[in-house]
């Protein structure tokens, strides 16, 4: 971190300058993300995400089209290539320079409506969510102009460097044209959005989420500043994820232990591993339905969910697996002492 970094935090937090205090934070902690110092640089990070919660009524006007909704505060871990591409949002936000529209492509379970929460909590926006089931009408030509009504209440924001506008699943109105039944209704739609994406206020902060990236229409690619791919994870990412999600349950279950080593050896056994969403349902589920009385009852009904097999097990199998005596006695609920004599035997 050099001088000017110093001087500049205290500069901006003396000037109450809020956004400015971020960037120069965000840029401090890529510093030390890029001199190898990746801790002290999620220490950064997370410190400015966990602020500000619950953001301040800034849109005043009551939406048929958009509604409001909290912050979450849960660690979403992500690949370097993603964070890198999430810190050039914030980057281009604060330049102000009209870079405000952004498409985040990907399977799902992969991070991107969630990130979105996290990049309106960290520049203090007020997040909005669209309603598709208010904006898509089965009437002729009402859809786009629902379209037109919606991008005007945007528009008209007295605040717009505060919103940030989502676009969640965004496919029902962003899908190839030329692949839809009723093209002509579809060519409206798909018109208006255009229409609004270029004209929206260059202050407002607009994400679109999509799971069918390879159908959706070229024209609208185009208008989006960047498409982000939230597919770039490898297996390796996926593990240590896996790891920090672990990590975040657990303080919520505080009747439940930590046995990394063994959580490492399971997680494994998935091939190819899930994606964050899912690993995460997957662990919420084993710890939720474990035991309280046994701390690592959740490690036992995750092997069965994982493995597919149901006791009574073959232990010579599982130690061919790589599982020691310690860790097949919690597995199983046979003592050590027990699966040494039947091993031996």
């Amino acid at each position: 971190m050099k001088k000017k970094n110093i001087i500049n935090l205290i500069k901006y937090y003396s000037e109450h300058n809020d956004m400015a205090f971020r960037n120069e934070a965000y840029e401090i902690a890529k510093e030390f993300d890029n001199s190898k110092d990746h801790q002290l640089a999620e220490y950064i990070m997370a410190l400015l995400s966990d602020v500000n919660t619950f953001t301040p009524q800034i849109y005043e006007e009551t939406s048929m089209y958009m509604k409001p909704t909290a912050y979450r505060t849960e660690a979403l871990p992500l690949p370097d290539m993603i964070k890198e591409s999430i810190l050039g949002i914030l980057n281009a936000v604060g330049h102000n320079a009209g870079v405000n529209k952004f498409l985040f492509q990907g399977p799902p379970g992969t991070g991107k409506t969630e990130t979105a929460k996290q990049i309106a909590k960290i520049l203090d926006r007020e997040l909005l969510i669209v309603d598709f089931d208010a904006i898509v009408d089965s009437k002729l030509g009402q859809t786009s102009k629902n379209l037109a009504q919606l991008f005007e209440e945007i528009n008209r924001s007295r605040n717009p460097e505060k919103l940030l506008v989502l676009f969640d699943e965004i496919d029902a109105l962003a899908l190839d044209r030329t692949n839809r039944n009723d093209l002509r209704e579809m060519g409206r739609a798909t018109s208006s959005m255009l229409k609004g994406l270029d004209g929206l206020h260059e202050r407002v902060l607009l994400i679109a989420t999509t799971n069918l990236y390879p159908a959706f229409d070229k024209a609208l690619i185009r208008r989006f500043d960047s498409v982000i791919d939230f597919s770039l994870y490898t297996r390796e990412d996926l593990l240590e994820i896996a790891e920090i999600i672990l990590s975040d349950l657990l303080l919520k279950f505080k009747a439940a232990g930590r046995n990394m080593r063994l959580f490492r050896k399971i997680i494994k056994i998935l091939d190819p591993l899930p994606y964050p969403g899912d690993i995460k349902n997957l662990l919420k589920t084993a710890l939720a339905f474990s035991n309280p009385t046994e701390e690592l009852d959740y490690l036992r009904r995750l092997y069965i969910t994982v493995s597919k097999e149901t006791p009574p097990y073959d232990y010579k199998t599982l130690q061919d697996k790589g599982f020691s005596l310690r860790e097949i006695e919690i597995l199983t609920g046979v003592s050590k002492s027990q699966l040494s004599r039947e091993l031996k035997e």
